[in-house]
């Protein structure tokens, strides 16, 4: 799968904490809109309960069972931690982006940070919808939002 084929070949790409752009392409604003916040001390993660304006429309709706389902089990989501991040808590000080639009409406990014110390590099596979970009998967080594919520 192409997919597949990707993600080993973005996660060793070299990221630079703030590489400048002349004029940010629309994926990288979306990208940038979604994680410069994380960078604030006091930043509480971005609402994904309010999938839609992050994801693809099959994964926003596994988002958005997957809450439900827990809130009607009174068990904690199989989503217990941001996606965005992939960690429960964070400190972020700065991040870099590596982004690619493959065309035909398709793109992906390497989004690398320090989170509390610790290095972390998420592929994240991007598709361009009438609402602007959105995320299709974020992937990290060992783990994909698509795999936890048993979407292909």
């Amino acid at each position: 799968m192409r997919r597949r084929a990707l993600i080993g070949g973005l996660l060793a790409w070299p990221v630079a904490a703030h590489a400048q752009f002349p004029s940010d392409p629309p994926a990288l604003k979306f990208l940038k809109g979604l994680y410069e916040p994380y960078k604030k001390a006091d930043f509480k993660g971005q609402p994904y309960g309010e999938a839609d304006r992050f994801f693809v429309p099959d994964l926003a709706d596994a988002i958005k069972r997957d809450q439900a389902t827990a809130k009607a089990r009174n068990e904690p989501p199989v989503l217990n931690g941001d996606p965005f991040v992939d960690a429960q808590d964070w400190s972020i000080p700065t991040i870099g982006y590596a982004v690619s639009t493959l065309g035909d409406g398709y793109g992906a990014a390497v989004v690398s940070f320090r989170n509390q110390g610790r290095p972390k590099q998420l592929a994240v596979f991007l598709v361009e919808t009438p609402q602007g970009w959105r995320i299709d998967d974020v992937v990290s080594r060992g783990s994909s939002l698509r795999a936890l919520l048993k979407l292909r």
